[in-house]
């Protein structure tokens, strides 16, 4: 199994920033991708960015600029810089890892981010 716990969340005032994190724990002696999804109230969960072990990212177009992802690959972890956050960006973020591209993906338990205005 394998378990990820995520961290960072809050409340922030537009513009603002947070860095989310989120490790992994358990049976990861190999991962492919780990990256973040988000849902806000009422709307699908869609992707945020992602990142695989060697390092190529992929975001969310409208998120291109201001959200950064990265890892500590010796830490298990997996970071999302966000800044110039808006209200809109406010929802629940979800961390996932795969071990392959064609293996489900697990997923933490979610943060929430609330950005006012």
């Amino acid at each position: 199994q394998v378990q990820l716990v995520e961290s960072g969340g809050g409340l922030v005032q537009a513009g603002g920033s947070l860095r989310l994190s989120c490790t992994a724990s358990g049976s990861i002696s190999s991962i492919n991708t780990m990256g973040w999804y988000r849902q806000a109230p009422g709307k699908q969960r869609e992707l945020v960015a992602s990142i695989t072990n060697g390092g190529g990212t992929n975001y969310a177009d409208s998120l291109k600029g201001r959200f950064t992802i990265s890892t500590d690959n010796a830490q298990n972890t997996v970071y999302l810089q966000m800044g110039s956050l808006k209200p809109e960006d406010t929802g629940v973020y979800y961390c996932y890892l795969r071990r392959s591209p064609l293996t489900p993906r697990y997923w933490g338990q979610g943060t929430q981010v609330t950005v006012s205005s």
